[in-house]
């Protein structure tokens, strides 16, 4: 009974994430934030567009319209890009990488943890550019989307848990 307890306290450490990230893409504008804009814009295009119309040039309210909308699109689209994201999860013995994108299409990438590497590429200007891990021929970008010294910051942890992995935790 006693063998079976030390057996299963083993493979319970073995499976504990030592790691464990979910990074997703930084949008500094919240959703109240963007009603604000709207609003705020929706006024400019009526005020400046006024005018016009008293002038008899009513289309061209139309092409402040079009301003409008082509500006509520392209908010749309990068708030619908900012749900996607990556889970990282290190455990003793395996490194879990799943990406999720903004249409809900999930990859999956598992390594050996002592045969991975962090690879980092750094600009001497703008800072940690990139961060890929490496094993066995296998090269998977992680953390794109944090800025330079968020970047640094997670290399840094994470990559003190992946030391501490390899020297037997």
């Amino acid at each position: 009974m006693e063998s079976s307890k030390v057996a299963y306290e083993a493979s319970d450490r073995a499976e504990r994430p030592v790691f464990e990230a979910v990074i997703r893409p930084h949008r500094s504008l919240g959703p109240q934030g963007f009603r604000i804009v709207m609003v705020l814009l929706c006024l400019t295009s009526i005020l400046a567009s006024l005018p016009f119309v008293a002038l008899g040039f009513w289309p061209v309210v139309g092409f402040f319209g079009l301003d409008f909308f082509g500006l509520y699109l392209a908010f749309r689209i990068n708030y619908r890009q900012g749900q996607s994201f990556e889970v990282l999860v290190l455990t003793p013995i395996r490194l879990l990488l799943t990406k999720v994108s903004h249409r809900g299409e999930r990859r999956e990438w598992l390594f050996n943890p002592l045969w991975t590497r962090l690879d980092r590429r750094e600009d001497e200007e703008f800072g940690l550019q990139e961060l890929t891990l490496v094993s066995r021929g296998q090269h998977v970008e992680i953390a794109h989307d944090l800025s330079p010294p968020e970047r640094e910051s997670f290399a840094e942890a994470f990559g003190r848990a992946l030391a501490d992995v390899k020297r037997g935790y």
